[in-house]
């Protein structure tokens, strides 16, 4: 399942969390962004897809609410019981028109989908396999705490994979941000400076800076726990 914007949309710059470039608004408040992957040098890969930490606490919310299951939800909307577990983690992001099919089958609009309260979350842990990944294959970005209603920092596991980068550009966005590097190195330039960061290094700048991360190891993968205020997701 991809997902695409809708007929709608239009590009343009705002203020997110750095490893993330642009986002695109479309349709019912989804988002869509893109990334930067440039693990092979000169090659930038592009990556689209909607952001579905909402449309995966929702969905799961709801269909708990009516009292559905995942194997009935997925009988009722033709698609296997792994699809509806993909969703609900984060792990697989809908298209609009593949989440208009699921809420039909509850019943329920899309605009009603975005609109109504979500009560509020108050898991205090995050497990491993329920943090969501909001990168791609060749950088991972785990979120902790993603169903918190009103979360006020953004805490992330980063897994950076060989000479993955965030991309040629450089990234600048409002608020502070900071990390230590738990396993292999990181390649960080902030504001023209460049530095290598070993594990147990840590860094903090404000974000406003021109930045851009980079694993520059053709073989160890590198990854880093973070914090960004404001959060943006």
């Amino acid at each position: 399942m991809n997902g695409d914007a809708g007929p709608n949309g239009t590009c343009g710059y705002v203020p997110v969390f750095s490893k993330f470039l642009r986002v695109f608004p479309s349709g019912a408040g989804i988002k869509v962004i893109r990334i930067f992957n440039t693990r092979e040098p000169h090659q930038p890969r592009f990556e689209n897809r909607i952001v579905s930490i909402e449309v995966a606490t929702r969905l799961q919310y709801i269909r708990k609410k009516h009292g559905l299951s995942q194997r009935e939800l997925a009988k009722r909307a033709g698609v296997t019981n792994g699809t509806i577990s993909l969703i609900e983690q984060n792990r697989v992001s809908p298209s609009v028109g593949s989440l208009k099919k699921l809420l039909e089958c509850i019943p329920m609009s899309l605009a009603e989908f975005f609109t109504f309260d979500v009560e509020a979350n108050r898991a205090v842990i995050s497990r491993r396999a329920q943090m969501p990944n909001l990168g791609n294959e060749s950088i991972e970005f785990y979120l902790a705490g993603a169903g918190v209603k009103d979360r006020n920092m953004c805490i992330l596991r980063e897994v950076y994979q060989p000479l993955a980068d965030t991309g040629p550009e450089m990234l600048q966005h409002e608020g502070h941000e900071g990390g230590v590097i738990v396993s292999g190195q990181i390649e960080l330039t902030v504001d023209g400076t460049t530095w290598l960061l070993d594990p147990g290094d840590s860094y903090y700048f404000e974000s406003r800076f021109p930045h851009r991360f980079r694993n520059p190891s053709p073989e160890r993968v590198c990854e880093i726990v973070s914090a960004n205020s404001p959060a943006t997701f």
